[in-house]
């Protein structure tokens, strides 16, 4: 199949917009991307049509409305390829998978002593909740080092795991460096010591294939808004016999088989992970966006992105004092940095007043800045309809600016 990126375009109505006089230029898709019409639409069609809560009703508008939420949660399980629909949570998103799981292990597997072993590279979703597990538990939090080109120092993974360790915790892909892990060489390496693995997909979902059951991780986050669904929605994977283990997140509706005073027994999988009335109109909407990506082809999108990144770092590295963070051999669509003594801050600001949006900042990962000796960076991150053209107009912008210090 042919990518045509300007077709691909026509589905976005944003990008027709201008920001201060000037086409719109939307670098910032490592925190949301922007929705085709398609998922609006459908968003649209539900409410004004079919919206009813779902499960358990007898009515037209309830069976409906359960029929499209269940055929979402068969659409996410064949995106990832996962076994079954029993291993496919529907959640807030990344941060509230991450959650739900630091506490459900928590409650079941951890106690004083033991340890959680995250990367130096992970966003604050894939730390925090997991100090929170290690304060309440008397655990210890301890840290994958990484190499100065931004690379996992896989070598030292091995010489954390020992008996305490209850699980690896590992982003797929770095939301600053674009760094690639080796995800399935770090799911081998730790099932060889019966651990089991976390992997946080918010930031590669959307750029290429994903495969959980040829990765091997028992657990695996992601979003929707940022796979070009909309907000609010996201999704845990979690082997079958691990989330049959672990105990409940939340109590409520949905999540119970049957209520007494005396006890409450809980709902098969995956509702035991979902309690209460679930965001069943943005899980038809997530359901319409992967449907999109997965008609383009995510090897075509990766294809595209790939190329972009690679124009954008040649054409980036011709300007003076410029730094790009990370120099992993296998990167994605994200390109963090600075230039010379500007802030930030600064840079970003005057980009935005000629119409490109980029992110500053520390990019929710604040120990990753401190060892890279650094307060933040300009991040520009691409999406499957962003153009060369606009990598030029970042060029001639960055340069822009460069100039006025």
């Amino acid at each position: 199949m042919m990518y045509d990126v300007n077709k691909v375009r026509e589905d976005f109505p944003i990008l027709a917009r201008e920001v201060y006089g000037r086409p719109l230029i939307y670098l910032d898709n490592g925190a949301t991307t922007q929705k085709p019409r398609q998922v609006v639409e459908a968003m649209m069609d539900e409410y004004y049509n079919v919206n009813a809560n779902v499960h358990r009703g007898v009515h037209f508008l309830s069976q409906q409305a359960t029929d499209l939420h269940e055929a979402s949660r068969e659409t996410v399980r064949k995106f990832i390829n996962a076994k079954s629909t029993n291993e496919i949570v529907f959640t807030r998103g990344t941060t509230e998978s991450i959650n739900l799981l630091a506490f459900s292990l928590g409650e079941a597997m951890v106690k004083e002593g033991d340890e959680i072993v995250v990367s130096a590279m992970e966003h604050h979703s894939n730390i925090v909740p997991w100090q929170m597990l290690c304060e309440r538990k008397g655990a210890t939090l301890r840290v994958i080092p990484m190499t100065d080109e931004g690379e996992l120092e896989l070598g030292r993974l091995e010489e954390l795991l020992n008996p305490h360790t209850r699980i690896v915790c590992c982003t797929h892909v770095s939301n600053v460096l674009g760094t690639i892990n080796p995800v399935k060489r770090i799911v081998e390496i730790v099932h060889a010591h019966g651990i089991p693995v976390l992997i946080d997909g918010a930031q590669s979902v959307p750029h290429m294939p994903v495969d959980v059951q040829d990765i091997d991780c028992d657990f695996f986050a992601f979003s929707g808004h940022k796979v070009y669904g909309p907000t609010g929605v996201g999704v845990l994977y979690g082997k079958e016999e691990w989330l049959e283990k672990l105990p409940p997140y939340q109590g409520g509706g949905e999540m119970i088989k049957n209520v007494s005073w005396e006890r409450t027994t809980y709902n098969v999988l995956p509702y035991k992970f979902e309690a209460g009335t679930p965001d069943y109109v943005a899980t038809h909407a997530l359901a319409k966006a992967i449907e999109y990506v997965t008609a383009l082809g995510m090897d075509n999108i990766y294809a595209h992105e790939q190329e972009l990144t690679q124009y954008a770092i040649e054409r980036m590295q011709q300007i003076e004092g410029m730094r790009i963070m990370g120099e992993a051999t296998h990167r994605d669509a994200v390109i963090s940095f600075l230039v010379g003594d500007i802030h930030h801050l600064d840079m970003g600001t005057l980009l935005d007043r000629l119409g490109i949006a980029v992110r500053t900042g520390h990019h929710c990962a604040e120990p990753l800045m401190t060892r890279l000796g650094i307060s933040g960076t300009v991040r520009a991150s691409f999406g499957l309809y962003n153009t060369k053209e606009e990598v030029n107009t970042l060029v001639e912008g960055i340069e822009r600016v460069s100039r006025m210090f």
